[in-house]
């Protein structure tokens, strides 16, 4: 079977978290042949892939968000959209949880629209615009809304009219721009499509909006339910949406995602190649470790402030964040200044590294996320017997404390950018090395148990086989 794994802002560019995800995903099946298509920030990290592909990857076609920069497009052309095409497009820009997405892409792949640029300064675009304003916007300056919302659609426009892979299944590993188009596969070709959600895309694009400086306060609604929207053409278009975990589920529901479609397939590892790690000499310091990208929906620096106040109770300990920092490099500098400003030391940033090299010689593992999913770290770090500290986001509770087993308790849990808290918990399993071996060997238990990769690549497995061979009618009955 030909499956299209649609991936936006990780595989192959960035190590960790979903790309390691989709890497296992398809080095485990080898009967399958898939095409990757690749949604990333910048072209400049066009080619230049952070893993060796497997050999069952036929394609990586690469698509990224910023080639809208180059597009100039041409005042006052006029490419006559139909009445509905025109509402449908209307109902895009303005959040419309009810977005008709057939309507939608048939405007947007039609031969009329020489090119996505010249549409958004087209005679249509501005009454559609204009139409949007008076009913919505009213107080806000028509020139700002329109170059905001351009911004807003281009990206989206120019994903959409790449050229789109032919396959015999479509899966999406978010929803966002990636869902829309594993929507869009399904839609032109007539052929399933999956969605598996890690984290909530829309909730983690809600939580950038409200903290980002480059959108104005009255414009950041109007961003908001844009990511909602799309979120929305993924659930309304997906044959089945596996989420990893009962709460994600739940939020899935509240978000319009018909209950019947979900399924839940936790992430696993194998324990057993995390067996005979390198330990740390005797007689050293504690080791305090994240395995974690250098990012902010990381919150390294709520991190490092937790870190500076340990350190005030045990001057000995030290700290090793081991994971890539090239992805958002003026965040990384930020924590650098950070460091400094507040006189924290013995903090080592290592880049990408082979964990399994170093997270045997760690005592206590942290992660400090504003989101997540179910985090690909936290479950090595049970692998590997190490007990963890983690902010309340996710199922890291659940992976931690368990819901209904008796492996025992496998970590700490700490609330949000609660800096003072995560200090103390961490300061606690410092301080008690007896605790440290108990919640590591319940970690363990618990993922050898639950959390296998053999039950994970085993239910992929029954999911592609159900769905091989199948033709399925896109939404609205007809094929683009």
């Amino acid at each position: 079977m030909r499956i299209c794994l649609v991936a936006e802002g990780s595989y192959p560019y960035i190590t960790g978290g979903v790309s390691s995800w989709i890497h296992s995903l398809v080095r485990s099946m080898p009967e399958h042949e898939f095409v990757i298509y690749a949604i990333a920030a910048e072209a400049s990290q066009k080619g230049k892939f952070k893993y060796a592909l497997p050999s069952n990857i036929a394609e990586v076609r690469e698509v990224f968000l910023d080639s809208f920069l180059r597009e100039e497009g041409r005042w006052g052309a006029r490419f006559k959209l139909t009445r509905e095409e025109a509402a449908a497009m209307k109902s895009l820009i303005g959040g419309d949880e009810h977005a008709d997405w057939r309507l939608i892409f048939r405007a947007l792949l039609s031969d009329k629209l020489t090119d996505a640029a010249t549409f958004l300064m087209s005679r249509d675009f501005y009454d559609i615009l204009s139409a949007l304003c008076e009913e919505k916007y009213s107080q806000v300056p028509f020139t700002e809304m329109f170059w905001t919302v351009r911004s807003m659609i281009l990206p989206l426009l120019m994903t959409v009219r790449s050229p789109l892979p032919e396959a015999d299944l479509y899966h999406a590993v978010s929803t966002g721009y990636a869902g829309v188009v594993a929507a869009l596969g399904k839609q032109r070709f007539g052929k399933p499509m999956v969605l598996t959600e890690h984290g909530i895309y829309s909730r983690e694009r809600e939580e950038e909006i409200i903290k980002a400086d480059w959108v104005k306060g009255y414009f950041k609604d109007l961003w908001i339910e844009y990511f909602y929207t799309l979120s929305g053409c993924a659930y309304q278009y997906a044959d089945e949406v596996i989420t990893l975990f009962k709460r994600n589920k739940e939020i899935e529901v509240e978000l319009g995602c018909p209950e019947e479609k979900i399924r839940i397939i936790p992430n696993g590892v194998a324990a057993s190649d995390f067996d005979g790690l390198p330990r740390k000499a005797e007689g050293e310091p504690i080791n305090v470790g994240a395995l974690v990208r250098v990012v902010p929906i990381k919150d390294i620096k709520t991190m490092l402030q937790s870190f500076r106040l340990v350190k005030r109770e045990l001057p000995h300990v030290r700290f090793h964040i081991m994971g890539p920092y090239e992805e958002d490099p003026e965040y990384y500098e930020e924590c650098l200044a950070l460091m400094e400003a507040i006189g924290l030391t013995d903090v080592e940033f290592t880049g990408s590294v082979d964990i399994r090299e170093h997270i045997g010689k760690m005592d206590v593992l942290v992660l400090t996320s504003i989101s997540e999913g179910q985090p690909l770290a936290v479950l090595e770090g049970m692998a590997a017997s190490k007990p963890f500290v983690a902010t309340d986001v996710g199922s890291c509770k659940e992976l931690l404390y368990g819901t209904d087993d008796d492996y025992g308790q496998a970590g700490l849990i700490a609330t949000v950018m609660n800096e003072e808290q995560i200090s103390r918990h961490i300061v606690t399993l410092c301080r008690n090395e007896r605790l440290r071996r108990e919640m590591g060997a319940s970690g363990r238990r618990r993922v050898e148990r639950l959390y296998t990769r053999d039950r994970f690549i085993e239910s992929y497995k029954q999911l592609y086989a159900r769905y091989e061979g199948k033709e399925v009618a896109p939404n609205g009955g007809n094929r683009l």
